[in-house]
């Protein structure tokens, strides 16, 4: 499964569990949601500018992402770090991706992405920033 499709439906899932009154969602839900949302904006942007960059930028940029998520998921507990522990792990295969060209040795296991790859990736960024900014205001 691709980065997308596992966000998309992770985010399915959270508006439905907040739509059935399943997740009911606290102000420190939402206080932390909005962080986390500002801060999946201001790493990944636009399409045409992310396209734009050089891959070792645009990992650079996914990277900072994971840890955004990251870093909100150490803030809350219950159903928000739930949520948030998976889009990490959905985002994860970027942990594994390497933008430089390997040299003589041990690549540790990564490999270069495609385009597709990044193009997918930085689109859940852009979704998963999408569905927080929504939590923020539930």
């Amino acid at each position: 499964m691709d980065i997308l499709t596992a966000v998309e439906e992770l985010v399915e899932e959270a508006e439905r569990q907040i739509r059935q009154h399943v997740w009911l969602v606290t102000d420190a839900d939402r206080a932390v949601a909005a962080k986390a949302a500002t801060d999946l904006r201001d790493v990944v942007g636009a399409p045409q500018y992310q396209q734009a960059l050089a891959g070792v930028d645009r990992l650079k940029h996914l990277r900072e992402a994971l840890a955004a998520v990251a870093i909100a998921l150490a803030h809350v507990h219950g159903r928000l770090a739930w949520f948030l522990g998976a889009a990490a792990t959905a985002l994860s295969p970027v942990l594994h991706w390497r933008a430089m060209p390997a040299d003589a040795g041990s690549t540790f296991g990564t490999e270069p992405p495609t385009s597709e790859q990044y193009t997918d990736a930085e689109e859940a960024v852009r979704r998963l920033q999408s569905s927080l900014a929504g939590i923020a205001t539930a």
